[in-house]
């Protein structure tokens, strides 16, 4: 089977989004269908609008010929009419991969009316979608509003090992010192790196040191503006800054670290909590979007409100004073990790499903 995919950029580009496409285009390959992916370039949202009038872009994908094409969602702004067109010269199914939706994003109120409809157009544009979560199928529906075709195959956690032994986990929790605390994600506002940032000034600083792990190309801005605040709060001492990890790296935050904060504003399911759970350390996201399908709160992690500073700063404090409450979520959380389906499981019930919808389609063409 010939498949397409439309992405921005590159599909090397470090992200839980990219990471989840890339997952789907090996598992497709594996299993002997070819997969071509199409690339747009991401140009800010109001310019990829006019891509859908883009001469040499709609020649890219109108020239494409095969069985099914995949589009990430967040394509949206350069799809939401050239979909049509596509439709009616390739009668071929038009799936969307939907990792998060720009509408469940803070934005202003100019802003939030533009994605709105434009990604309600791209939404009913598609023949049906694979979902990262039920929190993400929830939020397209109640764009759409109402009932949608597809699927969900969450993300796995399982692609980076060996994990650590229980006695491992139990070993780290349980020593002396300040709580390693670390932060993984592109720095831009969405992660909330500023609310940590803000609780761990509430912290006395003897109880925690923090490793920033991730991009500060994707938007200096935002990076700046961390920077500041540590500076601003005499953190320096405290925080160190990582970069981006290449997976080896990134074992060996998740070994040595005793919980990931990464309390997004938004998370349309948060792979990056998932990870850290398989190595035992003790997550905390925000009540918002597919996190609370990950994290238990109180149990295998901590869910705190988006922009709670105060309420962040507690959790924290709480985990590092209490070590017998941090032993106790990171064996539960090593034991949530396990209730998820890996990558292989997930991604394979995401090509049946694809090939399915070919074969109902060729059945109905005759």
């Amino acid at each position: 089977m010939r498949i397409g995919l439309v992405i921005y950029g590159d599909l090397s580009t470090a992200s839980g989004g990219f990471l989840y496409d890339r997952m789907l285009v090996d598992s497709l390959r594996r299993g002997g269908d070819t997969v071509d992916v199409i690339s747009f370039p991401w140009k800010g949202y109001a310019r990829c609008l006019l891509q859908n009038y883009d001469r040499p872009l709609r020649a890219a994908l109108l020239g494409w010929n095969g069985d099914l094409l995949l589009q990430d969602e967040l394509n949206h702004p350069s799809l939401f009419s050239l979909n049509r067109t596509f439709r009616r010269l390739r009668p071929v199914p038009v799936i969307a991969v939907v990792h998060h939706l720009r509408t469940s994003e803070r934005n202003t109120v100019a802003a939030r009316g533009l994605y709105h409809r434009v990604e309600r157009a791209y939404l009913r544009s598609v023949d049906g979608f694979v979902f990262n979560s039920h929190a993400t199928r929830g939020s397209v529906e109640r764009i759409t509003g109402g009932p949608v075709q597809g699927m969900v195959a969450t993300p796995g956690g399982d692609r980076l090992g060996p994990l650590p032994s229980e006695q491992e986990v139990l070993h780290r929790s349980a020593e002396e010192g300040p709580l390693r605390v670390l932060f993984v994600g592109n720095i831009i506002p969405r992660k909330g790196l500023s609310s940590v940032i803000d609780a761990l000034g509430r912290v006395p600083s003897r109880l925690w040191r923090l490793t920033i792990a991730g991009s500060r190309t994707v938007d200096t801005a935002c990076a700046a503006e961390v920077d500041r605040a540590v500076a601003a709060r005499g953190l320096g001492g405290s925080v160190r800054m990582a970069g981006q990890l290449d997976d080896a790296r990134l074992v060996e935050a998740y070994r040595t670290h005793h919980v990931l904060a990464v309390p997004s504003q938004y998370e349309g399911f948060g792979i990056v909590y998932l990870e850290a759970m398989g190595f035992g350390v003790v997550p905390i996201g925000s009540r918002t979007g597919g996190a609370a399908e990950v994290i238990e709160h109180g149990k295998s992690g901590c869910l705190v409100k988006p922009g709670d500073a105060r309420a962040l700063a507690d959790t924290i404090t709480g985990l590092a004073v209490d070590r017998a409450l941090l032993c106790s979520m990171a064996l539960e959380a090593r034991r949530r990790f396990r209730t998820f389906p890996g990558w292989e499981r997930s991604m394979n019930a995401v090509r049946d499903h694809l090939h399915e919808l070919v074969r109902q389609r060729r059945t109905l063409d005759g």
